[in-house]
């Protein structure tokens, strides 16, 4: 991956004026691709994620305070839509059996509301929306006309490091089912029953029953629960083998699951060849899934996964598995790199080799290549153009954080229904309302900070800044400063607080820092020797201070690297 280099210009003055100009310090930085799209002021009806295909808002509401009165669903209704057995407005949901899966439409009219689903995710899908019509006893009318883009939209909880709770999954599943994703793909990489040296082994009883609620509740928010092995470590190839892979997925599918997925990424030796990785997802689809009858088409993730090793030529394992793989198995692929941007060139090169449209495994917000950083920044480096001729579907690798990866999730899922649509930067102010509606001015604040991977797949990060203005950067400060207080204070999403507690920490500290850095750059001329001796040394970051925030760093792009050059430039100075 490729590596940016920050280069900061230094002068050994500054003049101190009403608005300090800092561009000898911050001179022009080789940044990340910007961030698209932009924030949306006004709408002529409410936000609804992901965004519709269709809809028209007639620019009125109505009253819906006695609830709505139901004759008959075929599907859950969310919890955040009002029923009453008589009394309220008629609503009608029905499964047509006709279009698209998935898609479904709405018609909200002053006497009534209608839901037509294609099949049940599409009337599940209407519900959702409908609920998103609803701002507390009022319903704004609208039609609305809609079907996902992409087949399968979801979470590959694919990272290495600490699993996700139980509690954390349970929350997702609900999350992605308001949000309209289908897939969840349970592949943690330490979970060493998934993996070696016990994927052959049974799960122990409880978490066999946590699992079995897992994919209960899954079911209830229309989400296919994928449960994935990851055998190629250690896989022998013989009928012991096969017959160990067989037993685990018949415990998985008395579990209930009922859809599965052979990971063969990073691997080596035996196992990542890829003859007898065909040869196995073949016979499992003969042997398994066409006798159960009722599970899905398997998934595979090769071992040539991205474009930074894979082989383009015919010999190479795409081209093999284009020729080999049952045509009704699913193949991931991550881009050009391990972390990168879907792109159709990326996915021209991979679908002409394995001969169907990819499964984009997009690793991001993963961390487990930065754990010391929390992706809270837009989610952007996904082309519009994208639909189900080209891609399979879409599946965000999140962090190990699960709550704090929401805020990225509610955006794949934004661009996996209507990428045509997608609008980064505005899908990233409306999920950051989304997970903090009481607060969500400071969580911006503090998202805008934490949005650089430092290393890497690098991402804008303090874009609203004119970092030549000293005003403009110490308003920006104070704000920072500000923020973690407030969110700590207001935020009714205590989960997400407490992942994002040492980041907070560390930008309230950082703030403080910058702004400390420009009182000094203003006012050191008239101090003494002495004077400026202490406040050089009270700027300066104690080692207890620097690994503090080696582990939880925030404003990797620009602050952090202001605050250091404004420590060297402040250095020099004196001693001129």
């Amino acid at each position: 991956m490729k590596k940016l280099i920050i280069t900061l210009f230094m002068v050994t003055a500054l003049t101190a004026s009403a608005d300090t100009d800092l561009s000898a310090l911050t001179d022009t930085i080789r940044l990340p691709r910007p961030v698209s799209g932009a924030r949306i002021e006004s709408r002529p009806g409410p936000a609804i994620n992901p965004t519709p295909k269709s809809a028209r808002f007639s620019g009125s509401t109505v009253d819906i305070g006695r609830g709505f009165t139901i004759a008959s669903c075929p599907v859950a209704i969310p919890r955040a839509i009002p029923v009453v057995t008589e009394g309220g407005m008629p609503l009608s949901v029905t499964v047509t059996g006709e279009g698209a899966p998935g898609s479904y439409s709405l018609s909200a009219t002053p006497e009534r509301v209608t839901v037509e689903g294609a099949d049940a995710d599409g009337a599940f899908y209407g519900l959702q929306t409908l609920r998103q019509l609803i701002d507390g006893n009022r319903l704004a009318l609208a039609e609305i006309t809609d079907e996902p883009a992409l087949a399968r939209r979801g979470v590959v909880e694919g990272f290495y490091g600490n699993p996700w709770s139980h509690a954390k999954r349970m929350s997702l599943m609900e999350f992605m089912g308001a949000n309209k994703l289908n897939a969840y793909l349970y592949g943690p990489k330490d979970d060493p029953y998934h993996s070696s040296p016990n994927w052959r082994k049974p799960y122990p009883e409880a978490q066999a029953a946590e699992l079995r609620e897992l994919v209960d509740a899954a079911r209830r928010n229309h989400v296919r629960f994928i449960w994935a092995i990851h055998p190629g470590r250690d896989i022998r190839w013989d009928k012991a083998d096969y017959d160990s892979l067989v037993g685990k997925f018949s415990m998985m599918y008395d579990l209930g699951v009922r859809d599965f997925a052979l990971f063969f990424d990073d691997i080596e030796g035996a196992g990542a060849n890829p003859e007898r990785q065909a040869e196995l997802l073949n016979r499992l689809t003969r042997e398994f899934v066409a006798r159960k009858g009722d599970v899905g088409s398997l998934i595979m993730c090769p071992t040539d996964y991205s474009g930074l090793w894979a082989n383009p030529t015919e010999r190479g394992s795409l081209a093999y598995f284009g020729r080999t793989l049952d045509k009704s198995i699913d193949v991931f692929w991550t881009g050009d790199f391990v972390c990168s941007d879907l792109t159709p060139k990326t996915l021209e090169f991979v679908d002409t080799r394995i001969r169907r449209p990819a499964l984009y495994w997009w690793n991001f917000p993963v961390t487990d290549y930065a754990r010391h950083i929390v992706m809270q920044g837009p989610v952007y480096g996904l082309d519009p153009t994208v639909d189900a001729t080209t891609a399979a579907g879409i599946v965000s690798n999140p962090m190990e954080h699960a709550e704090a990866s929401k805020a990225a999730i509610y955006s794949v899922a934004d661009y996996a229904w209507n990428p045509a649509a997608y609008n980064a930067l505005d899908s990233w102010e409306r999920a950051l309302a989304d997970m903090m509606p009481e607060c969500a001015d400071a969580y911006r604040t503090f998202a805008i900070h934490s949005c650089d991977t430092e290393t890497g797949y690098r991402r804008d990060e303090s874009w609203n800044l004119s970092m030549r203005s000293a005003d403009s950067l110490r308003a920006e400060m104070e704000r920072l400063k500000a923020a973690p207080a407030t969110i700590r204070r207001l935020a009714s999403n205590r989960a997400l607080v407490d992942e994002l507690d040492p980041w907070l920490t560390q930008a309230e500290a950082l703030a403080a820092r910058v702004i400390g850095a420009l009182d000094l750059l203003e006012n050191g001329g008239s101090m003494t020797d002495a004077e400026y001796a202490e406040a050089y040394a009270a700027l300066t970051m104690t080692e207890a201070e620097r690994e503090a925030y080696a582990a939880h760093k925030v404003g990797t792009l620009r602050l952090q690297p202001f605050y250091e050059a404004a420590l060297r430039h402040l250095a020099s100075r004196r001693k001129n």
